[in-house]
């Protein structure tokens, strides 16, 4: 018996049930019609949004990322949209502490604020180094991160500076080249763990 015939079977009972409902309701025939066209219309539209409920849920997904900025998971890519400002921002975990981040390619060092290094915990060095910054040099604190965590892409013990003077924080090239690829594509940026 291959796997059709249960199938079939199936869908038989069922007609035969509606069939018997219908006629044991004593309905004119036009009337009988008019309803079984319906529970067929009704049974067809579950039909399609159980069928389609994975493109449904990218379609809320992709919505919602218009309306609130918010990242859009595909499979295992994260799709970031373009904020109002042109760039591109991402909301993260520093050791399960949430933060904004500036996602920036020419920053060579993932870099947070004091205040995100002392709500996370983080033991940030005494020593401070001079940066090159698109603002200027800076004096920062080298510091490790237990865990960075975007999304469901997760980094651990990463290293990243301290900056004293500048409360964003930027996502840099340490975190971005630990990815297995990351992307530009249209509005949105896609992030690959």
């Amino acid at each position: 018996m291959d796997d059709t015939a249960p199938n079939a079977l199936y869908l038989a009972l069922l007609l035969v049930l509606v069939g018997s409902s219908l006629i044991g309701m004593r309905l004119p025939l036009a009337r009988a019609l008019k309803m079984a066209l319906a529970w067929v219309a009704i049974f067809g539209v579950v039909f399609i949004l159980f069928a389609f409920r994975d493109d449904f849920s990218a379609l809320g997904q992709r919505l919602r990322a218009e309306a609130t900025g918010a990242p859009i998971e595909q499979g295992e890519e994260l799709r970031v949209p373009i904020a109002s400002d042109g760039h591109f921002w991402v909301e993260a975990a520093v050791n399960d502490h949430k933060a904004s981040f500036l996602v920036d390619s020419g920053a060579s060092t993932t870099t947070i604020s004091r205040a995100t290094a002392e709500d996370a915990g983080v033991e940030v060095s005494s020593v401070q180094r001079q940066v090159n910054t698109a603002n200027g040099v800076v004096r920062m604190n080298r510091a490790r991160v237990e865990r960075l965590r975007i999304g469901g892409i997760e980094r651990a013990d990463l290293g990243v500076f301290v900056n004293n003077s500048d409360d964003t924080n930027v996502l840099g090239m340490n975190f971005l080249s630990s990815l297995s690829g990351w992307r530009v594509e249209g509005n949105y940026l896609v992030l690959r763990p």
